[in-house]
């Protein structure tokens, strides 16, 4: 069955983590476009703070309490976009924690309540947005991660998780084609973004945690969120250093293990005291409705591959024209080495 989805102003869009990083800029960006919101985080005051802020913009938007670790809360969610809008068009699913650590230091109960939000949140997420999108057709969108691919050190538990998101959300794409619902199931996978990602993280390494450059401005996955849920797609990773990683690790695998033990184990530790733990976003709700966090290297504004990405005819007309161009050389140099030349 082919699968339509509609035009971003003609949409109601569902966004979890809605009031940090990712999730507002996708917000705000959606809302400027003309898409009606519902919005969902643990923060009640930021939720409310930012429908204010929509509603004076002129935007459509209702906000839900939700912890997504508790199927409960996310089936509210999807009876709120009932209740608001008579349903939702596109359900993002972007509510997200980590632990920075070694896997022998973190205890196991942490472990776990990650796991409730990136990766069971996910499941409640998607199995609430099927069952409205199999009726009516839509997109369901998931926020993994670069590392959805490819594992780093002192991240294992967040890595293992998006691992998890990876393996649960294909298998849910191939069930829904083999069906032939008429709902598109995208993973978005993002590089390192500068998000308040760090702040939030729970930090066991008794240093301050970082992210590991490059790093791209969180923009650049919400556009690619948006375009998701106007254009059927499979997967995207935003940001060209992460899909290097992704591909190095297939091709090299051992040969990245070396360089991340050897230079990201470095570049995840600051030279500050850690975050205290009283106020990590895994134990408490953390958005304050920030873009951006306290990241003070360089953020990549414009990625080319993103770009390439979201733009499939304009790459493959490059490479059309690449190739004939390759074409042309080779017969003008075989005819001048046919000549004699």
């Amino acid at each position: 069955m082919a699968i339509t989805l509609k035009k971003l102003e003609d949409q109601v869009l569902v966004i979890t983590g809605a009031t940090s990083g990712i999730g507002l800029v996708t917000a705000r960006m959606a809302a400027n476009r003309g898409a009606r919101l519902v919005l969902a985080a643990r923060s009640e005051g930021a939720l409310q703070r930012l429908s204010d802020e929509l509603a004076a913009q002129g935007a459509q938007a209702t906000i839900v309490v939700a912890d997504v670790g508790r199927e409960e809360d996310v089936r509210r969610i999807a009876v709120a976009a009932e209740v608001a809008f008579g349903g939702f068009d596109t359900w993002v699913n972007n509510a997200g924690v980590s632990i920075y650590g070694k896997l022998a230091d973190v205890p196991i109960e942490d472990m776990r309540r990650l796991f409730e939000t990136n990766f069971w949140g996910v499941v409640y997420g998607s199995r609430e947005a099927v069952k409205g999108l199999k009726q009516r057709g839509g997109a369901l969108i998931t926020v993994g991660s670069a590392l959805s691919e490819r594992a780093i050190l002192l991240q294992g538990i967040y890595s293992a998780s998006k691992h998890a998101v990876k393996g649960f959300t294909d298998a849910l794409r191939m069930e829904l084609e083999a069906e032939q619902a008429p709902v598109s199931v995208t993973l978005i996978e993002p590089s390192s973004i500068n998000t308040p990602y760090v702040e939030h993280a729970k930090n066991w390494m008794g240093v301050e945690a970082a992210i590991p450059p490059p790093v791209y401005a969180p923009e650049l996955v919400a556009k690619a969120i948006l375009h998701a849920a106007t254009h059927p797609k499979r997967a995207m990773v935003v940001g060209g250093g992460g899909k290097m990683l992704a591909a190095s690790g297939f091709l090299a695998p051992r040969a990245t293990d070396k360089v991340m033990e050897g230079v990201f184990a470095g570049e995840q530790r600051g030279d500050g005291s850690p975050q205290p733990h009283a106020t990590n976003g895994l134990d408490h709700p953390a958005g304050e409705l920030d873009e951006r966090g306290a990241y003070a290297g360089h953020t990549i504004e414009t990625s080319p591959y993103t770009w390439a990405v979201l733009r499939p005819g304009y790459t493959a007309a490059l490479v059309g024209g690449l190739g004939v161009a390759v074409a042309a050389w080779r017969r003008s140099t075989n005819d001048h080495h046919g000549r004699g030349g």
